[in-house]
C-alpha cells in the first residue's frame, strides 16, 4: 500500500502541477517592488531608449556612498552623553555616617570580645579592620582633649569629598572615548565640556590619598583610612548610552537622502546619451519615486505581470522537458530537487539585493553550482537549459540586469561542460579554471563597454574569483546530500559501481567466472553502443555489469559456469530447469536491494531477458510432450521489457555476445548474421517496443557490435607442436 501512495506521489499530475505553482509563486514574491523592476543602468553605458521626460516631479536621491559617508560624518560629531548625577555627594557622605555609627557600634560591642575579628565589614581587610579596633581602643584610654576618634576622620573625608565632586568624577565608560570633549547633560540641556576637566576615578582616588595623607596620620591608619575612604568614592558623571544612541540617530535623521529635484516634464536623459554618475542618480531617483507612486493597486498589477513573467520561463524548461525528457517531467522527485535549486538560489538573490554595500556581492550568487549539480544529476543538456532560465530570474530579480545574466549563462555553461563527462572528483581544479575564464571574460567585456576603472574591474574578477573557487566546492558537498535524499544515480554512483572491488562483483568472479567475463565483455560492448546512439555509456557498462549477479547464488545451473562437461539440466525435466533457470532473475533484484543498488541498476536484470521465451528448454518440452500439452507462458521470462536505450542495449549485447561465443570457426560473415539475426528477432518479438531505441540507432548498435565482436574472435597463428601441447603428448624440455 505504501509503495502505491509512493508511486502515485511520483507521477502524479496534480503533484506536478502543484510543484511549479509554487515555485512561480515562491519566485515571483522575492521580486523587489516597483522600482527595481525595471531594467538596470550601468554607469558609462549608451542610454538606447527614447529621451526619458519626468512626468511628475521628484528629489534626486544622493550618491549611496555619499550618502552612507554624511550619515558617518554625522554620527562623528555627536559628543557621548553623560548625565551629572547632582546628589551623588549628598548620598555618599550619607553612606559613610552610617557606616560609621555601624563601625563604632561593632567595636564598642566588646573591646575584649575577640570574635570582633569576623564581624569586620566586607569592604574592610582584617588589617585594615584591626586597625580601626587599635584606634578605637587608643581612643578610650585618651583624655577627651587628645582623642583622634572615627568622627573627626569622617569630617575629614567630607571636606575631601566635597572638593573632588566638586570639580567632578567621570565614569569609566569616559576614559574609553576618544573624543577630547564630552555632552554634561543637566534636565534638557547639554553642556559640552573638555573631558580632561574631570577626573576619573583613577585621578579622584590619588587626590583621595594625598588629602588624607596631609593629615599625618601613622601609617598603619593612613592605610586603613585610605581602603575605608576609596570604597565610598564612586563617580558622579555617568555615561548614558541610550541618551548618546538618541542623538546620533536624531544626528542622521538630520542627513538629507536628496540632493536636487527633478521638475515635471524635465529631461532626466536623452537618447544616445552616456549614462553619466549624475544621469544614473536621477534615473534611479526616478525609479524609486515611480514605485512609491504606484500604490497597492499598481503593486498587485505588478505582481500580475511579474507572475505571467516567472510563468512563462518556468514553462520553457517544463516544454523542454515533456519533450526531449520524459523520464524528468514525470518523476516528481526530481522536479522538486530542480525546483528547490530554482527557489533558493533566487532567494539568495533576494537577500543581496538588500545588502547595502559598495562591492559586486551579487557575483556571489552561485547559479555555477546549480549547472554543475544538474548536469551531473542529469545531463549536460538539462544543466545548460537550467543554467539559461534560472540566469535570467535572478537577472530579472536583479531588476533586469542584463549583465549579471549573461555573465552567468557564460560562467554555468562552461560549469556544465566540465562535468559532462565526470570520471572522479578530482575534476573539481577544472571546474574551478572553466568558471573563472567564464567570469573573467564576461566581467572584462561588460567593464569596458561602460568604460568601468581598472579597479572596479579587479574587484569584481576577485569576487567572480571567490565564486568559481566555491561553486566547485559547494557541488561536491551537495552533491551526496541530493543523491540520498532524492534517490538519484549520478555518474559518480556508476563510477563507484563499476570497481571490481566492489562486493557483489567481486562474488561473481570468484563463484562465477564464466558469468563474470561474459558480463565483463557484454559491459564493453554496451558502452560501445551508447556511445554511438548518444546513450549513458556509463550507465550501459555497468548495469551489464550486474544483469546477472543472480548467478552468484547457484552458479552451476548455467553452462557458463560448468568447467566439466557434465549438465545438470540433462538430468532434470525442462519445466524443473525453466524453474531455475528464472529463480536467478528474482535472486538477482533481492541481491540489489540487499546491497542497496541504484534502481536504474537493478532494472537490468530483469529488463535484459524482457519477455523472451526460454526457447532450448521450451523446444525440449514440445518434443517430450508435444506442443499442444505445453503452455508457452510457464516458458517465458516475466518481465518488465526494457524501457530505456540502455536497457534495451544489454538486451541486445546479451543476446548477440552469448551466440557469437558459440560459433565455431567465427568469421566476418557468421558474426554479422548472427548479429543481425538475433536484432531480428528481439524486434520481431516486441521486445523493444518500449524503448525509444529507434532503426538507425539499431544500425549503430549492429555495427558496434560487430566491430567489437569480430576483434575478440580473430585468428591467431597455431604455434608449432601446438597439436600435441593441446593433447599433452609434448614433454618439457628439461624432462627429456
Amino acid at each position: 500500500m505504501a509503495e502505491t501512495k509512493k508511486f502515485k506521489f511520483k507521477t502524479s499530475a496534480r503533484i506536478r502541477l502543484l510543484i511549479a505553482l509554487v515555485t512561480i509563486v515562491s519566485i515571483v514574491f522575492m521580486f523587489p517592488r516597483g522600482e527595481s523592476i525595471e531594467s538596470e543602468v550601468s554607469e558609462g553605458a549608451v542610454w538606447t531608449h527614447d529621451d526619458l521626460i519626468a512626468p511628475f516631479s521628484f528629489p534626486i536621491l544622493k550618491d549611496p556612498k555619499v550618502y552612507q559617508s554624511e550619515l558617518t560624518v554625522a554620527a562623528n560629531s555627536v559628543y557621548p552623553v553623560f548625565v551629572k548625577q547632582e546628589n551623588r555627594l549628598k548620598s555618599t557622605l550619607d553612606s559613610l555616617e552610617s557606616y560609621n555609627h555601624f563601625l563604632t557600634s561593632v567595636i564598642d560591642n566588646d573591646l575584649s570580645n575577640d570574635t570582633l575579628q569576623n564581624v569586620n565589614p566586607t569592604f574592610l581587610s582584617s588589617s585594615s579592620f584591626n586597625k580601626f579596633l587599635t584606634l578605637r581602643k587608643q581612643e578610650r584610654s585618651l583624655s577627651q582633649s587628645r582623642r583622634l576618634t572615627l568622627k573627626s576622620l569622617s569630617n575629614q573625608l567630607r571636606g575631601i569629598y566635597s572638593n573632588i565632586y566638586k570639580i567632578g568624577v567621570i565614569s569609566d565608560e569616559g576614559a574609553n572615548i576618544q573624543k577630547d570633549s564630552i555632552a554634561i547633560r543637566t534636565g534638557n540641556v547639554d553642556h559640552i565640556e573638555l573631558k580632561n576637566k574631570f577626573y576619573n576615578l583613577e585621578s579622584a582616588g590619588e587626590i583621595l590619598r594625598n588629602e588624607i595623607a596631609k593629615l599625618n596620620l601613622s601609617k598603619d591608619i593612613d592605610a586603613a583610612l585610605t581602603e575605608y575612604a576609596l570604597h565610598f568614592l564612586l563617580p558622579n558623571i555617568i555615561y548614558n548610552q541610550k541618551f548618546t544612541d538618541e542623538e546620533i540617530e536624531q544626528a542622521k535623521s538630520n542627513v538629507s537622502k536628496y540632493s536636487g529635484i527633478v521638475n515635471e516634464n524635465e529631461r532626466i536623459i536623452a537618447k544616445h546619451d552616456r549614462i553619466t554618475q549624475e544621469a544614473k542618480l536621477k534615473i534611479d531617483s526616478y525609479r524609486a519615486a515611480k514605485g512609491e507612486k504606484i500604490g497597492d493597486e499598481g503593486y498587485l498589477i505588478q505582481l500580475i505581470g511579474i507572475f505571467l513573467h516567472i510563468t512563462f520561463l518556468i514553462s520553457l524548461f517544463s516544454i523542454y522537458l515533456f519533450l526531449f525528457r520524459k523520464n524528468i517531467f514525470f518523476d516528481n522527485y526530481k522536479l522538486i530537487l530542480i525546483a528547490i535549486l530554482f527557489v533558493f538560489l533566487s532567494f539568495v538573490t533576494h537577500l543581496i539585493n538588500y545588502i547595502n554595500v559598495s562591492a559586486p556581492v551579487q557575483l556571489l550568487i552561485f547559479i555555477p553550482t546549480a549547472s554543475m549539480l544538474l548536469t551531473i544529476i542529469f545531463d549536460s543538456r538539462v544543466g545548460f537549459y537550467s543554467t539559461v532560465i534560472l540566469s535570467l530570474i535572478t537577472g530579472a530579480i536583479r531588476g533586469n540586469d542584463y549583465s549579471f545574466a549573461v555573465m552567468n549563462i557564460f560562467a554555468g555553461a562552461l560549469a556544465a561542460y566540465t562535468v559532462r563527462d565526470i570520471k572522479n572528483r578530482s575534476q573539481i581544479f577544472r571546474s574551478f579554471l572553466f568558471i573563472l575564464l567564464g567570469y573573467l571574460i564576461s566581467v572584462s567585456a561588460f567593464g569596458l563597454e561602460r568604460f568601468a576603472s581598472f579597479n572596479t574591474i579587479l574587484t569584481e574578477a576577485a569576487f567572480a574569483g571567490s565564486n568559481a573557487l566555491i561553486s566547485p566546492v559547494l557541488t561536491y558537498g551537495i552533491l551526496i546530500f541530493f543523491e540520498k535524499i532524492f534517490n538519484v544515480t549520478t555518474d559518480l554512483t556508476l563510477l563507484e559501481l563499476s570497481n571490481f572491488d566492489r562486493p557483489l562483483l567481486k562474488d561473481l568472479s570468484r563463484k562465477a567466472p564464466g558469468t563474470f567475463n561474459h558480463s565483463m565483455t557484454m559491459g564493453t560492448l554496451a558502452e560501445a553502443a551508447a556511445e554511438a546512439i548518444q546513450a549513458n555509456p556509463l550507465l550501459a557498462r555497468v548495469g551489464a555489469y550486474y544483469h546477472d549477479i543472480g548467478k552468484i547464488l547457484t552458479p552451476q545451473h548455467f553452462v557458463e559456469n560448468q568447467l566439466n562437461d557434465q549438465n545438470i539440466h540433462e538430468k532434470l525435466a525442462p519445466e524443473e530447469s525453466v524453474q531455475l533457470i528464472l529463480q536467478h532473475v528474482k535472486a538477482g533484484i533481492e541481491l540489489g536491494d540487499k546491497n542497496h543498488l541504484p534502481k536504474e541498476i537493478i532494472d537490468f536484470i530483469p529488463m535484459h531477458h524482457g519477455t523472451m521465451i526460454i526457447s532450448y528448454f521450451y523446444e525440449k518440452a514440445k518434443k517430450l510432450y508435444g506442443e499442444e500439452k505445453v503452455n508457452i507462458d510457464e516458458y517465458k521470462y516475466p518481465g518488465p521489457k526494457p524501457d530505456t536505450k540502455e536497457t534495451a542495449i544489454v538486451m541486445l549485447a546479451d543476446g548477440c555476445e552469448s551466440s557469437v561465443r558459440s560459433i565455431e570457426d567465427a568469421n566476418a560473415t557468421k558474426v554479422e548474421n548472427v548479429i543481425t539475426k538475433i536484432i531480428k528477432g528481439r524486434v520481431d518479438d516486441g521486445q523493444l517496443d518500449n524503448s525509444p531505441i529507434t532503426l538507425s540507432d539499431l544500425t549503430k548498435i549492429k555495427e558496434s557490435f560487430i566491430s567489437i565482436l569480430l576483434g575478440q574472435h580473430h585468428h591467431r597463428i597455431r604455434y608449432p607442436k601446438q597439436d600435441e601441447m593441446e593433447k599433452g603428448e609434448l614433454k618439457a624440455e628439461n624432462d627429456q
